[in-house]
């Protein structure tokens, strides 16, 4: 992989740990460079997640599917964001979740199987892997709260803050899922804030 199709995650490093430029050169030789079609599927519920994925371009979601066959959505992945399901990449275990992408998307993937020969090669991506996992533990600790205490209207604002260039990019029953509502109520919503 060459150093400027890798430069946003260099980039996205460097608000942790500095790399020096050999340590650029070696975390090239342990990354590897993936498209993905609209559709296809990073990982599926029930396999275990061999890659972490940084994204480059597109948009990704993270899903639980029930035993009623309902899509549960519970993040989204856009350009700069990280894309697996984490537990299953970090244990090693089934994937308690589905993680498709909605667009052609491009994506850095990380090898749990280098994993350790990375973090030996480059000891301070030890410290950024830590860094970003810890982030997105608060992260999802926040959401639910705001599950819990915020009005559906209120988880809504929300999303569009978080999430400020993705809802144009994907159909309002995905957002209603997200938000765990029906795309009805979403509407009433958009509806009563279009008036305010």
């Amino acid at each position: 992989m060459t150093k400027d199709q890798a430069q946003p995650l260099l980039d996205y490093i460097a608000n942790y740990v500095h790399l020096t430029e050999a340590e650029v050169e070696t975390l090239l030789s342990f990354i590897s460079f993936r498209k993905y079609l609209k559709g296809q599927y990073m990982v599926q519920q029930g396999d275990v997640c061999k890659y972490s994925g940084f994204v480059l371009s597109g948009c990704a979601k993270m899903f639980y599917m029930d035993d009623d066959g309902q899509e549960h959505i519970v993040m989204f992945s856009i350009e700069d964001w990280w894309a697996s399901d984490i537990g299953s990449f970090i244990t090693q275990t089934p994937s308690d979740y589905h993680v498709q992408c909605l667009e052609p998307t491009e994506m850095i993937l990380f090898s749990y199987d280098e994993r350790d020969a990375l973090f030996e090669a480059i000891p301070k991506l030890e410290r950024f892997f830590r860094l970003i996992v810890e982030k997105a533990l608060v992260a999802s600790h926040k959401r639910i709260v705001r599950n819990f205490t915020l009005t559906a209207k209120a988880q809504y604002l929300h999303f569009k803050q978080q999430y400020p260039k993705i809802e144009q990019r994907i159909p309002q029953y995905m957002v209603a899922s997200y938000l765990g509502i029906t795309k009805e109520f979403l509407s009433k919503i958009k509806s009563q804030l279009a008036v305010e």
